[in-house]
């Protein structure tokens, strides 16, 4: 009987081993078609097909067949004869490599075939204990010891001579080898899908090219040009739209878009993107957003475009309603011609570990990239996230382009090509607002005195610092204001955001004060904007909020932007820092809001001031790579948080007619269709506030370890979740 008749790789409930299981050869070759294929891109085919025929080679055990029958209520007489049950089948694979590759190219492949499943492990024990590699490849030893006879099974695309790409030094090899695991996982799970389940596969990659997405973008751009009113704003926003398609034809690289707020830098990035994708082959783009309040809004302009089956969103507060068999598969490895994301989804998937969150990232090699909002990256994540930005465009054929109205000075980032060179008269032309400072910084005002402005005011929006902030002043409005912050949950926030775009629409009296939620992206167009002192960035983005489109300037006047010291200073931490930097560059001489270098000189006070940028990134992935290669994957994923969500609890809260999904979960558990649709019913309150409110009874542990509101008069309409009641401190909150 040959191999590929006597070991399997998967098993199918109701079948026989010869009528129905998937033989382990057929599992191995197919694993490795896949991951060689990928992997070409970045001119690593070869490790990657070895990679693959060693994953599953501990698959050959008899131990490991002999729990394939069991699990299936067969006979397994004959088969494991040592009494040994169900082995790790990841380890042996591991250890042969090591036994037959050497200690440099051995090794490398010994991370990715002992992780497939359980993720990239440290090497050394200290921090994740028998998870460690070098404690596995004793295990994996052992495990050889009983199949090492059927090793010929493996196909050895390498020697223990073969080296990697010459590029793959030291600073990128933690990134090298993770793409490389990203191709093996990703193999993995499709070819057991679609043995296991066709039908799934039969779902994917049923998306329209990119050349067909462009030809209904132009299309629609067509239309909202020959639409567009005769203004200056619209004059400038072709402009705009004009340059970032001839900018497209560079080769790919590095690129900048600096555009003022209401410059129309969504679409006219997605233009560059289209254009620069086909002239250069490109796979996919992919559209990077900070914060998921103003995800869907992007993600909807484009769908509208391209059509609802075309753009796949993928982030933690989308609505499961939209959802469709093929988003969801193409969210797991972002394999459509169009995925909007968040911040968080992509940068802490290149620095995971899990196989999970590392599977989709080889579909970012030879992609376009656009990374809205360069300015919220997270200063203390800062040098791990321009490193990997530099990685990509150097190494893995990605064209990255950088959008945002506040261009920051990364430390560190490579050469960009500036879309918009001429930024100072693109500033001067589009200037719509002037934003009023006080004339000393250090004088705070009441926030009755604030109150007493906004009544003032028509239509007006006053942008806070802190939950609690936003709160007080709310509450010393007249009847009719609208309170906006992340009090309220999401689907919450949604649905006042809309109500407020509309009734702007309508030229209706309306109020707003918000927390910095609403300045990045948030398409609102208020005649009059207050913002509390904070870094210059977020004023300059709460401008944004103001005169928008340019309407005040038809009537030969400009749009307000006050600024004002509120009662009490931002939170300690980053929110500090920036406030202070600005009030360094108030107090300097020739402070100029509209001066082209601002924002430049901004950051790179802002980027002094904060004491950590990550160098520790470069301790657990970059130094000890030669000559052991000692890395610290699992130990650098677990610290790598832009939202740190350990000192945060997300609490369920009662809004909107979803008492009867609180009720299933409290019956039945946490489904995956309830909680992905009770996501958008959460409530983020501090670790240490929300158990002493569980405590107080004023949260319930619905189910383990899931909080909920424990009365429904905890959760106000117009407000959101009351968590005031216990009096907190105010800086336990702040958006």
């Amino acid at each position: 009987m040959s191999l590929h008749d006597e070991y399997y790789a998967h098993s199918k409930e109701g079948c026989t081993p010869e009528s129905g299981w998937q033989p382990l050869q057929e599992h191995l070759q197919g694993v490795a078609e896949k991951a060689g294929l990928y992997a070409a891109l970045f001119g690593s085919e070869d490790w990657a097909k070895t990679a693959a025929w060693l994953h599953d080679f501990g698959k050959s055990d008899p131990a490991f067949q002999a729990y394939l029958l069991r699990e299936n209520g067969l006979d397994d007489t004959g088969y494991d004869e040592t009494g040994r049950g169900r082995i790790n089948h990841s380890s042996a694979g591991a250890a042969l490599s090591i036994e037959k590759l050497g200690q440099h190219v051995g090794k490398v492949l010994a991370y990715l075939v002992a992780g497939h499943h359980a993720g990239l492990p440290d090497w050394h024990s200290s921090d994740t204990g028998n998870a460690a590699l070098s404690l596995r490849l004793r295990e994996g030893e052992d495990n050889l010891n009983h199949i090492r006879e059927k090793a010929d099974m493996v196909h050895f695309s390498l020697d223990e001579s073969t080296r990697p790409p010459c590029w793959a030094n030291s600073e990128n090899f933690h990134l090298w080898m993770r793409m490389l695991y990203s191709c093996l996982v990703d193999a993995d799970y499709l070819d057991t899908e679609a043995f296991m389940n066709g039908n799934l596969a039969g779902e994917r990659a049923q998306f329209p090219a990119l050349d067909v997405l462009k030809a209904s973008f132009d299309a629609y751009m067509t239309e909202k040009v020959r639409n567009a009113a005769t203004t200056p704003v619209n004059e400038i926003r072709q402009h705009i739209l004009t340059a970032c398609r001839e900018r497209a034809k560079e080769p790919p690289g590095l690129f900048s878009l600096t555009v003022p707020t209401g410059g129309g830098k969504t679409l006219s990035g997605m233009a560059f993107a289209l254009e620069h994708a086909i002239r250069h082959g490109k796979t996919r783009i992919i559209y990077v957003i900070p914060y998921t309040s103003i995800i869907e809004q992007t993600a909807r302009e484009l769908k509208r475009i391209f059509g609802d089956e075309s753009v796949v969103e993928h982030h933690s507060n989308l609505n499961p309603e939209v959802e469709t068999q093929r988003s969801i598969l193409a969210a797991e490895n972002w394999d459509a011609p169009i995925i909007v994301t968040t911040n968080v989804q992509f940068f802490e998937s290149l620095y995971a570990a899990k196989p999970g969150r590392c599977r989709k990232i080889h579909n970012l090699v030879n992609s376009v990239v656009i990374l809205d909002e360069a300015q919220l990256l997270p200063p203390n994540l800062l040098k791990p996230c321009v490193d990997v930005i530099n990685l990509l465009t150097r190494y893995f054929k990605v064209t990255l382009l950088l959008a945002t109205a506040t261009q920051p000075s990364l430390p560190g980032l490579d050469t960009t090509v500036e879309i918009m060179p001429d930024t100072a008269s693109l500033y001067s032309s589009l200037k719509r607002t002037n934003i009023l400072f006080p004339d000393n910084l250090n004088n705070s005002t009441t926030w009755e005195e604030i109150a007493a402005d906004l009544c003032r005011h028509e239509q007006v929006l006053c942008i806070v610092n802190t939950r609690k902030d936003c709160l007080t002043l709310y509450n010393l409005l007249p009847e009719g204001a609208i309170h906006l912050s992340a009090l309220m949950c999401g689907e919450h926030r949604s649905l006042v955001i809309d109500d407020i775009k509309r009734q702007l629409q309508a030229e209706k009296p309306v109020k707003v004060v918000s927390t910095q939620l609403v300045e990045a992206g948030v398409d609102m167009d208020f005649p009059v904007v207050y913002r509390a002192l904070s870094g210059l960035d977020s004023i300059a983005q709460a401008a944004g909020r103001c005169n928008r489109e340019g309407k005040l300037n038809e009537q030969g006047r400009l749009g307000e932007v006050h600024v004002f010291v509120p009662p009490t200073p931002a939170p300690r931490g980053l929110l500090r820092k920036g406030e202070d930097t600005s009030r360094s560059l108030f107090a300097s001489l020739g402070f100029d809001m509209d001066a082209p270098d601002i924002f430049q000189r901004y950051f790179s006070l802002f980027y002094a001031r904060v004491n950590d940028l990550g160098n520790e990134y470069y301790e657990w992935l970059v130094r000890d790579v030669n000559p052991g290669i000692a890395l610290h994957f699992r130990t650098a994923a677990e610290h790598f948080r832009l939202i740190d969500d350990r000192a945060y609890r997300p609490v369920l809260v009662q809004y909107g007619g979803n008492e009867k999904l609180l009720n299933t979960l409290r019956i039945i558990g946490p489904k995956r269709d309830v909680m992905r649709k009770l996501q958008r019913y959460t409530v983020n309150v501090p670790v240490s506030m929300a158990h002493r409110l569980a405590s107080d009874g004023i949260f319930e542990e619905i189910y383990m370890g899931i909080f909920a509101q424990a009365f429904p008069s905890l959760y106000d309409d117009k407000t959101g979740l009351n968590i005031y009641a216990s009096n907190p401190d105010p800086e336990d909150l702040c958006i």
